[in-house]
């Protein structure tokens, strides 16, 4: 399993986007934040409010230079069929990566291997940096759902200690509140 400020290894996988089917390859990505959203199955319960909540915030995200994807061990063709079907999953707009093989699952240490989910993904959610490294990583059980806006802030404090060295941001922290800087008192709004 990867773990914090560990260099992404490069993947390709078939993704679900805009109508289309295509390969999409990680390096093609360097240079821009990448949000992975690990999540147990299509045609779920928790998983649309999910995707549905993370879409709320793509453009935003998108703005800071990131682009999303959502990962399941389901097919691309499945992803078009429950993008087709389901209300809250038409609004995405962020590519769906297929990971059939639970292979980019096992990587990340999403991918559960015994019991009666044996083969999905536990939800995941990680935040690789414009060199591919690795920064944060949220991994919990499956019938706990996760904030859109809460990925939102840790990616804006994730580029925030990036372009600003030394640095640190506190609990809670929004971008335009206080800093800290490590040894010293509050830096204050930045």
């Amino acid at each position: 399993m990867l773990k914090i400020n560990e260099k992404v290894p490069d993947f390709k996988a078939m993704v679900y986007h805009k109508d289309e089917f295509q390969e999409v390859d990680s390096a093609q990505y360097r240079g821009k934040w990448l949000v992975l959203i690990f999540y147990p199955a299509d045609f779920t319960f928790v998983c649309p409010t999910e995707l549905e909540d993370a879409q709320k915030h793509y453009h935003e995200m998108q703005k800071l230079g990131a682009e999303v994807f959502s990962v399941s061990t389901d097919t691309h063709f499945t992803h078009k069929a429950w993008h087709d079907s389901s209300p809250a999953i038409g609004k995405v707009d962020y590519p769906m990566l297929a990971d059939p093989s639970g292979a980019l699952c096992e990587q990340f240490g999403t991918y559960i291997t015994e019991g009666e989910d044996a083969g999905l993904s536990l939800r995941g959610t990680f935040i690789i940096d414009p060199d591919g490294v690795l920064k944060t990583i949220e991994i919990h059980a499956n019938n706990i759902g996760r904030s859109g806006h809460e990925l939102l802030r840790k990616l804006q404090a994730a580029k925030f200690v990036r372009e600003h060295k030394g640095l640190v941001c506190p609990a809670e922290w929004e971008p335009g509140a206080d800093t800290l800087e490590p040894g010293a008192k509050l830096v204050g709004k930045i």
